[in-house]
């Protein structure tokens, strides 16, 4: 099947979404946790790097979830190939 260029747009535009999206995953994951260790500070009660790793990472794994799911929505109704009413 050849791809129109409507269809080569729709999947550009989901492969930037998505390469920023695993930028952020990658970022919080590997470089924040490296460095909050050497934090020091105390954050609600906890050391902040404790905090980064047990909490702040898993609050933007939620947010990336999130925001790719509804991006996706907005952007199947722009092109047409949202599922449900037809």
């Amino acid at each position: 099947m050849k791809l129109t260029a409507k269809h080569q747009e729709y999947w550009r535009k989901n492969l930037q979404i998505t390469g920023l999206l695993l930028g952020i995953w990658f970022f919080v994951t590997f470089v924040v946790v490296f460095f909050a260790r050497d934090l020091t500070f105390s954050f609600f009660g906890w050391p902040f790097s404790f905090w980064v790793a047990a909490q702040g990472a898993l609050v933007v794994y939620c947010l990336i979830i999130w925001y790719y799911a509804r991006h996706m929505n907005k952007l199947d109704v722009e092109y047409g190939v949202a599922e449900g009413d037809e």
